[in-house]
């Protein structure tokens, strides 16, 4: 540049100048900070999706190797492991991030406008030139993940530990326009704003959970090849059913099950016994291709238990595997059967199904008679719309085919429709608050519904309390926030719960009913 003074007029105009020049390049930086932000909460959405994917994913394991362990046991000790991996790296990366924000304002924290400086993680993972003792854990954390994740797969999932090194390897990486390489963490976070670099960190986490979700996938997909990698020739569909007799209108609540039936299934010997009597092999059961045949006499009426064990030779040694089935032998019927469709009592405010019969009687000239019951429209099937009282009595009568005449007297309780719980956005927070965005509370619906209730009842919200603390109650009709209710919701802060109470609501067609008062729902706010 040109030696010389400059005068004063001169001075502001470049003054000017450099001024106009950071006002384009503050807009610019405002309008990235925003994207950013709005990135951010989009991923922080997705990952509490997979979470949720995930930890349904793990009970679903568990139940199954709890029934299955041979087959499914060293599979979920995996799955713990990979859990317990990716659960310690993203606690490990909300605490980075909880840090994060503690250094803005409450009343900003929306505003990603302000959340332009690299001050945090510049102090945290960097001293001088070199990575701090924070940042030297982040590297190691990572680190460890990716070695801990690779070591469970071994080498039957190369693709997939391809991707977690790709992911967590802490490559170090060339700045663009530059040919050296820099470390890892100074490449993706050193002198980035807060927002970007949050938004990074939440990324991470998302990757933890696409991880774990893409690993149990493909292991229990896995599995489940091998298991049916034999020809289907040798397998056969099996009937269970929880009994062996089922009467006439009754809901059939049997399964389907596969089951091997091929020669090479035939156990080397049996034990069995049949109400505790020993079975003989040729008398009581032959052998037809991997199946026990039996052929034994159906008993006095009553249940019969078969026990024991089918024994099959692997490798020298005996595996047992156990039996345990037992059937019904009815008699000839001399009394009514009354049943509930649905359970042993009766719920007042509810229409309750029935079936009312008699074995060996047609339905036609069958009657149940008691107050409050009704004809259905199919045969068998009766309403029960218990009034006043603790319990009521359904005569059961009807005509055996000899001419003798049954009336069975049967005896129900009558209960009141139990205590709803109340909801947001169909959640009830399972004890605990219901975690949303303020937006989602907003448009979100109030209602009720009833846990653990045998009965569908579609339950209406009328009305219901807004408590933000600090604020007054806000009384609100209908089913969602009126604007009263939003404007207090505006000036709660971010991790404040909020409550919903007095939920009035109303039985879908009979709304005459009185439902005991409803349990509040909290919410969280996320933002």
């Amino acid at each position: 540049m040109a030696g010389g003074k400059l005068s004063a007029r001169q001075k502001m105009i470049n003054l000017m100048y450099l001024v106009f020049i950071a006002m384009l390049a503050l807009n610019m930086s405002k309008e990235v900070l925003s994207a950013f932000g709005l990135l951010e909460e989009e991923i922080t959405a997705s990952n509490e999706v997979t979470s949720i994917q995930n930890d349904a994913f793990m009970a679903d394991l568990a139940i199954k190797a709890t029934d299955e362990p041979q087959t499914y046991a060293s599979l979920y000790e995996k799955a713990k492991e990979i859990n317990t991996l990716s659960n310690n790296l993203d606690n490990y990366i909300d605490e980075i991030k909880i840090g994060m924000m503690k250094t803005v304002k409450p009343n900003q924290q929306d505003n990603f406008e302000v959340q332009d400086k690299p001050d945090f993680l510049d102090t945290k993972f960097f001293q001088g030139d070199k990575l701090s003792k924070d940042g030297l854990l982040f590297q190691s954390n990572m680190l460890a993940y990716r070695d801990g994740i690779i070591n469970i797969l071994g080498d039957d999932y190369p693709l997939i530990s391809q991707k977690v090194n790709n992911q967590f390897g802490m490559k170090e990486e060339s700045p663009r326009g530059k040919k050296v390489k820099v470390n890892a963490v100074k490449f993706h976070f050193e002198g980035f704003p807060m927002i970007a670099s949050k938004t990074k960190l939440s990324q991470i986490q998302s990757n933890i959970k696409t991880v774990q979700n893409e690993i149990l996938s493909t292991m229990m997909g896995g599995k489940q090849t091998a298991l049916l990698s034999v020809n289907t020739s040798n397998y056969s569909t099996l009937l269970e059913t929880p009994k062996s007799a089922y009467y006439s209108g009754e809901k059939f609540d049997g399964s389907i099950v596969l089951g091997r039936v091929d020669d090479q299934t035939k156990p080397s010997r049996v034990e069995l016994s049949l109400d505790g009597k020993a079975l003989v092999e040729g008398k009581d059961y032959t052998f037809e291709g991997g199946r026990v045949k039996l052929n034994v006499n159906a008993g006095n009426p009553g249940d019969h238990t078969l026990e024991g064990n089918l024994i099959f030779k692997q490798d020298g040694q005996e595996t047992e595997v156990p039996v345990n089935r037992s059937f019904s032998t009815i008699a000839k019927p001399n009394a009514a059967v009354i049943a509930a469709d649905t359970m042993n009592v009766v719920y007042r405010g509810v229409d309750n199904p029935m079936t009312i019969s008699i074995p060996g009687i047609p339905d036609n000239k069958v009657t149940g008679s008691a107050a409050g019951l009704s004809k259905g429209s199919k045969k068998g099937k009766y309403i029960m719309r218990p009034g006043k009282g603790r319990e009521v009595t359904i005569i059961a009568s009807g005509t055996l085919p000899d001419g003798v005449r049954i009336n069975t007297p049967a005896k129900f309780r009558i209960k009141d429709i139990p205590r709803p719980t109340g909801t947001i956005r169909g959640e009830d927070g399972d004890g605990g608050p219901v975690r949303m965005n303020r937006e989602g509370l907003e448009i979100s619906s109030v209602g009720a519904k009833l846990l653990d209730f045998d009965f569908d009842l579609k339950l209406n919200v009328t009305a219901f309390s807004f408590k933000v603390a600090g604020q007054p109650t806000v009384k609100v009709s209908g089913n969602k926030l009126n604007a009263q209710a939003k404007s207090a919701l505006k000036r709660a802060k971010r991790g404040e719960t909020v409550q919903i109470f007095d939920i009035n609501a109303k039985i879908s067609g009979n709304s005459s009913y009185k439902l005991p008062r409803i349990t509040p729902v909290f919410v969280e706010l996320a933002n």
